[in-house]
């Protein structure tokens, strides 16, 4: 891979990762805030209903900023781009839709395939 795609990826991971991480902070600090007292049960079930939808994509969230730490580790180790499967290059195309990816689309699709098949 060229160097000027690695510092392209190297890039759009850090600014991603930046972004991510200050969502979290508005999550912690929204979260700490003072309770709001509704006399309404309805209302405080709408607003525990919107914390857990929070929560889970903040989770989502996390195992996505765990993905793009080991992508910018293997940026740092020169590793990134390269399949963990088959050890071929990962196309520019499919790292540009998925930067965090460590799989080939022939692996993925083959690993899919059997997931799909055993039912996982």
């Amino acid at each position: 891979m060229k160097k000027k795609d690695i510092q392209y990826f190297r890039e759009l991971l850090t600014d991603r990762l930046k972004e991510l991480l200050s969502h979290a902070d508005d999550t912690v600090s929204g979260m700490t805030a003072p309770k709001e007292n509704f006399p309404d049960p309805t209302d405080r079930a709408s607003l525990e209903s919107d914390r857990n939808f929070m929560l889970r994509i903040r989770d989502r969230e996390n195992k996505l900023i765990k993905k793009i730490k080991k992508a910018l580790e293997r940026i740092d180790n020169g590793t990134f781009g390269i399949c963990d499967k088959c050890g071929e290059d990962i196309t520019i195309e499919r790292l540009k839709a998925r930067p965090v990816t460590t799989q080939c689309i022939n692996c993925k699709t083959k690993e899919e395939a059997v997931e799909k098949a055993l039912g996982l």
